[in-house]
């Protein structure tokens, strides 16, 4: 049984599972980072579907911008803006004191070369990594864990998935999905059957099961009451599963990235509403990251990070929506993170052949600095190549 195929048994097994981040040093500030760097917690929200980002960071200073969507741009007076270029969808308005606080950067203009419009394979060049034409097995998170970041294991796990079941940026980890944290506490007993014996597989998987019920009971035992008001809806449940996690994880091993899902933005029709509400939910679910985690003193080791398959389409399509684009904006939140733009904003006037833009950060740029700065591992080890990583961590 490899790995793969271990861990996809395994998640099956639980129906849903584990448990986040922590480590001694709980509430360190920044200036303890470069000592406690095994104590860092990374969170990966996926924007599902393809993200437009256009009228996510709005380049409302740029006339092309309103030539090409005339219908579904978002209007001047509406935008929250950052600086006398670009600004921010309304409906990201719970997450301008991040921005105001200097803890937001947004990263322009990212993709890769010979993108990929498909949304399967596009999203598995991101989650794994690859160049376009490589097809790899592992994430790019547990090729961190394999380089050595934090002495793996004292981990409770290298990761947990919240409300999904493809592990992803996970995938080759130690590594298991948290659908419903109620129904796990209660399901996560196991015992060693008698029919264990002398099959090796079975019995890793058994032990690695009674790992997690033992990490489930911390859960039960010491819930967290957190003043946070939470979201409602599927991805403010899944935040405030994040921080309940971290908050019983306090004095135990731990587990350094959480995956959350938000989608879908696959906005091929009638785009604004649906676009609004999910940027509210995302403005919203950022918000509440910071506050709970805030509370639980774990906001200056925490990294959020965003990341899609792909952008949209600069040209609005005939049913007031985006077709599969190329290039997104990112964002990248926390207490030790250094707000501000980072990257190059594409070019609206310069498209390619198939009226899309081109792209001006690649993305494993973002995946090397998590490497180099908040894991401290070879970048190379991560990413599989030399990518200059970016500056918007602190030192």
């Amino acid at each position: 049984m490899n790995r793969r195929h271990f861990l996809s048994a395994f998640s099956s097994a639980t129906g849903a599972a584990l448990l986040t981040s922590h480590a001694p040093g709980w509430g360190q500030g920044v200036g303890q980072r470069a000592a406690s760097a095994s104590d860092r917690i990374l969170v990966l929200v996926e924007l599902k579907g393809g993200n437009d980002g256009l009228n996510t960071v709005v380049p409302y200073a740029d006339d092309t911008y309103y030539q090409l969507r005339n219908a579904i741009a978002i209007r001047r007076e509406d935008v929250l803006k950052l600086d006398n270029r670009v600004g921010l969808h309304p409906e990201l308005k719970t997450a301008l004191p991040l921005w105001e606080k200097g803890e937001l950067a947004i990263v322009q203009g990212v993709g890769y070369p010979q993108p990929n419009l498909s949304h399967f394979r596009s999203i598995e060049i991101w989650e794994t990594s690859s160049k376009s034409a490589e097809y790899l097995d592992d994430g790019w998170v547990a090729r961190g864990m394999k380089a050595g970041y934090g002495g793996r294991a004292k981990f409770t796990a290298d990761g947990v998935l919240i409300g999904g079941n493809d592990l992803g940026a996970l995938a080759g980890a130690r590594a298991v999905t948290l659908n419903n944290p109620e129904a796990f506490i209660n399901q996560a007993r196991f015992a060693m059957p008698s029919h264990a014996q002398g099959n090796a597989a079975l019995q890793h998987l058994l032990k690695t099961e009674n790992d997690v019920s033992d990490a489930a009971q911390g859960l039960r035992s010491e819930k967290f009451n957190f003043v946070t008001e939470f979201p409602q809806g599927a991805f403010g449940n899944g935040v405030r599963a994040a921080a309940q996690v971290v908050a019983s994880q306090k004095g135990k091993g731990g587990v350094p990235v959480i995956v959350l899902t938000l989608g879908s933005f696959d906005t091929h029709q009638n785009q604004s509403g649906t676009h609004a509400n999910l940027l509210k939910q995302l403005g919203e679910g950022l918000a509440a990251l910071r506050s709970s985690f805030t509370e639980l003193g774990a906001w200056d080791r925490t990294m959020v990070m965003t990341f899609s398959e792909f952008g949209r389409r600069p040209r609005q399509n005939n049913s007031n929506g985006t077709d599969h684009g190329t290039v997104a904006p990112h964002f990248v939140a926390g207490g030790a993170v250094r707000g501000g733009l980072y990257g190059q904003a594409p070019d609206l006037s310069r498209l390619d052949s198939s009226q899309n833009m081109a792209y001006t950060t690649d993305f494993r740029q973002m995946y090397a600095t998590v490497a180099r700065d908040w894991w401290g591992v070879n970048p190379e080890d991560v990413v599989r190549g030399r990518f200059e990583p970016l500056k918007f961590l602190k030192t």
